[in-house]
């Protein structure tokens, strides 16, 4: 007798992978557009893209701010900045749940440049953590607007870890959902217990569509375009000091 049952291997995983681009492709082009309007929207105005994320989300950050390719008017938010500008003790962050804590958002938000025309990127698959939704809160009143990208099907079987009770993707002005399932990983083993997570990979593509896309925009409009040479080829430095000086002390160097 023969059954039906996957093998677990690359190869299943491959598909399944695959499987998440395609869908986001085919799903998200919409949102991705109107995320990058309001990051045009924002550049015109002399701001810049701030992107924050928690745990594995920070990997998407990565991909948008100093990136070879990518936009160069773009800063990273991170717990970790409290330790690199702050001045706090690193065992204050070195738990994997501090970033629970909703008191953090301000304090990461008081070592940063904010400028008013800034756009706020927010990373999280699960989108209920208390850091990111009150980052997100914080953004919002001060008349940002804030970009989520988070996987909607998990955001909405879960209990936010805010005291609001609201969870990310409520207080973005637009949602770009990863499409990953709940718990993010989607294969399944014969423990029950599931390998194979969905939303690293398809936060870069996001990363990388919505990046494209701005450049697009403005390269339609016959605007200039901001981008980031490597470091690695002989005329990316030359390139990079003169945009970086472009944006003064607001644009925090990237880590190497």
């Amino acid at each position: 007798m023969t059954t039906d049952v996957e093998p677990i291997n690359q190869h299943t995983a491959a598909r399944i992978l695959r499987e998440a681009a395609d869908r986001l492709v085919a799903t998200q082009a919409g949102a991705i557009t109107a995320a990058a309007r309001l990051i045009v929207d924002g550049l015109r105005a002399g701001g810049l893209i701030q992107a924050f994320a928690t745990g594995h989300s920070r990997s998407i950050t990565a991909e948008i701010v100093g990136r070879a390719g990518g936009l160069v008017p773009a800063n990273a938010l991170s717990i970790k900045d409290l330790v690199m500008y702050g001045g706090a003790d690193p065992r204050e962050i070195l738990d994997p749940t501090v970033e629970r804590d909703p008191a953090l958002a301000e304090r990461i938000l008081d070592l940063a440049e904010i400028h008013p025309s800034d756009v706020f990127v927010i990373t999280s698959n699960s989108g209920g953590n208390g850091s990111v939704v009150e980052l997100a809160r914080l953004a919002r009143a001060g008349g940002h607007p804030v970009i989520a990208i988070t996987s909607a099907e998990q955001s909405r079987r879960i209990t936010s870890r805010h005291p609001s009770g609201q969870r990310l993707f409520e207080l973005a002005d637009v949602v770009i959902d990863n499409g990953a399932p709940r718990g993010d990983a989607a294969l399944e083993l014969p423990t029950g217990v599931r390998i194979t997570p969905t939303s690293s990979l398809t936060g870069v593509l996001i990363a990388q569509l919505l990046v494209t896309e701005v450049c697009g925009l403005l390269l339609a409009a016959g605007e200039d375009v901001p981008v980031l040479v490597s470091a690695n080829v002989p005329e990316g430095d030359a390139h990079n000091e003169t945009l970086f000086a472009r944006y003064g002390s607001r644009l925090r160097p990237s880590e190497p």
